[in-house]
């Protein structure tokens, strides 16, 4: 972990706002039993949960999350206030069992705790009922949450996002792109709006440009790059001299999901906006690189494969693609800007047999992953967190003379995307 041994304590407010919480926890858990008892209780509960975050964060180390206990007081606490509400409108507690344990899963995003959620709440439910058939909609809702947090706690033991750093310098976080966008949008002008504020010379739509510039920068243990097909070479340091035909695979179960984060969040976003079916791949992607060279001998230093929709030229991808040495190994970082902060895919290279090269986010060290990143533009200091739920393995060979690539993806675990590639040299590109 890294952090800033200099940084301010931070979250001045918590302390006030877990009181609050604890005292709305409590007056719903007294509510109808006459205004001295929701009085005492209110107080109480503003004590104890202040106290418990209190508490946490003096034991909190720098760049740290505070306590797991910690954190399921104070969703306790604000189940039961929440409770209290949906208690209002559903008055079995069976269903406000099932209510809040759904909704505790949900936030949970793994698949395992969305399933999770519901059978917690409905056991809870039932027998609460059975037991105190009086039982309160808000003590119903806080028990169904205790029970799930505690619960997952123990069986889902592998953290699917853990903070890495705080306030840390970018050169502590080679694996991280700290590229940002400067609006919420980011779209296919970002690399040239990225040059302005650089203030380095902007190449739109480069010729004869690669998503790297020389593969034997990934040498290590594990591979060589002399071993990779000429082809599969030239499409990595020559990226331009082919066009791409994509067709996506989506597993059924995460499809509604990703037409929900689709319209809601990637196309007004400009980014990770990925076609939904062959259907939508058929109108064509435009694949670029647009470069960015500072300096006096012009060397290009920011490479961004931009990939749209042909007809309309709506974005698919901004990717900033860069590589880097750590100890006797090369990576490549493939950074996706977002409103002031970046989303970075780490990926080791490994030999493929046939001469091809496989770019994976595991490996044997500690470098490939997923990071997403909070650029502070005052200071440049970056806020970084591993996504250990995302993995991605790109898988670029020949096939019987055709080059070929497979892209999937897993989250939590589960499978739920494979983008099929076909690359075409372009009419009138060398050979």
């Amino acid at each position: 972990m890294t952090h800033d041994q200099t940084a301010p304590a931070r979250h001045p407010g918590s302390t006030t706002l877990s009181a609050l919480m604890g005292a709305a926890a409590g007056a719903a858990l007294a509510a109808g039993r006459g205004g001295v008892a929701v009085a005492v209780a209110a107080v109480a509960g503003a004590v104890a949960v202040a106290a418990a975050d209190r508490i946490a964060r003096a034991r909190q180390r720098p760049g740290e999350i505070p306590a797991l206990w910690s954190r399921i007081v104070a969703s306790t606490a604000l189940a039961a206030a929440l409770g209290w509400v949906l208690g209002l409108v559903v008055h079995r507690p069976l269903w406000v069992g099932v209510i809040a344990g759904a909704v505790a899963g949900l936030l949970g995003l793994r698949p395992q705790k969305v399933l999770l959620g519901p059978v917690v709440g409905l056991v809870v439910g039932a027998a609460l009922a059975a037991v105190w058939p009086e039982v309160s909609a808000a003590a119903v809702a806080a028990a169904t949450v205790l029970l799930f947090r505690c619960l997952s706690a123990l069986v889902f033991r592998d953290p699917q996002i853990s903070l890495l750093a705080e306030q840390a310098p970018a050169w502590e976080l080679p694996f991280v792109v700290p590229l940002t966008a400067a609006t919420r949008y980011v779209g296919t002008g970002y690399v040239r709006e990225l040059a302005d504020r650089l203030g380095g010379d902007y190449t739109p739509d480069a010729p004869d440009v690669g998503i790297v510039s020389d593969l034997d920068e990934l040498a290590g243990p594990g591979f060589d790059p002399a071993a990779v097909d000429p082809l599969v070479r030239e499409f990595y340091e020559h990226t331009t001299r082919f066009a791409l035909d994509v067709v996506p695979h989506w597993r059924t179960w995460v499809r509604p999901g990703y037409l929900l984060y689709r319209n809601l969040v990637a196309r007004p976003l400009g980014q990770a906006n990925v076609p939904m079916n062959q259907r939508e791949s058929q109108r064509g992607v435009r694949s670029r690189i647009d470069t960015i060279s500072t300096g006096r001998d012009g060397v290009v230093s920011q490479r961004g494969w931009i990939r749209s929709f042909a007809d309309t030229d709506e974005p698919i991808y901004v990717g900033i693609y860069t590589t880097y040495r750590h100890g006797d190994r090369g990576y490549v970082s493939v950074g996706f800007p977002l409103p002031q902060a970046s989303f970075t895919a780490t990926l080791a290279p490994s030999a493929r047999p046939g001469g091809g090269l496989v770019l994976a986010s595991v490996g044997d060290t500690d470098q490939p992953g997923h990071y997403l990143t909070v650029v502070d533009e005052r200071t440049g200091r970056l806020t970084t967190a591993a996504v250990h739920g995302f993995r991605e393995r790109l898988d670029v060979h020949l096939d019987r003379g055709r080059l070929r690539a497979e892209h999937a993806f897993w989250l939590f675990g589960f499978p739920f995307l494979v983008l099929e590639y076909v690359m075409h040299r372009k009419s009138g590109e060398p050979s």
